[in-house]
């Protein structure tokens, strides 16, 4: 009985991985994309942008497809700022606060 209940809990527990993994592929998908369309890679883009933030410490990054950029987190003071980068370009293209 208890081996019937432990594969009925992990066959609940597949399909919700499976599906995590379906909405995540769009964005790594259209990252790919760029980088074979001549980006620069993420890494590239952080490590440009360090030299750029002195005191600052990087919190993490966010992808938006629709806009193909990137948004860089730092924070430095107890306070947060944002740097969108164009993910084709690695350009800036806004920042928060000013």
């Amino acid at each position: 009985m208890k081996r019937v209940l432990l594969c009925l809990s992990l066959l609940a527990v597949v399909p919700t991985a499976v599906n995590a993994g379906q909405r995540r592929a769009p964005d790594q998908s259209r990252a790919r994309e760029m980088r074979r369309e001549g980006g620069p890679p993420l890494r590239d883009i952080q490590r440009q942008w360090h030299s750029r933030m002195p005191g600052y410490d990087y919190l993490g990054s966010d992808y938006d497809p629709g806009q193909g950029s990137y948004r860089l987190k730092y924070m430095r003071d107890g306070s947060v700022s944002w740097v969108d980068v164009d993910g084709r370009t690695g350009r800036e293209v806004g920042r928060s606060p000013q």
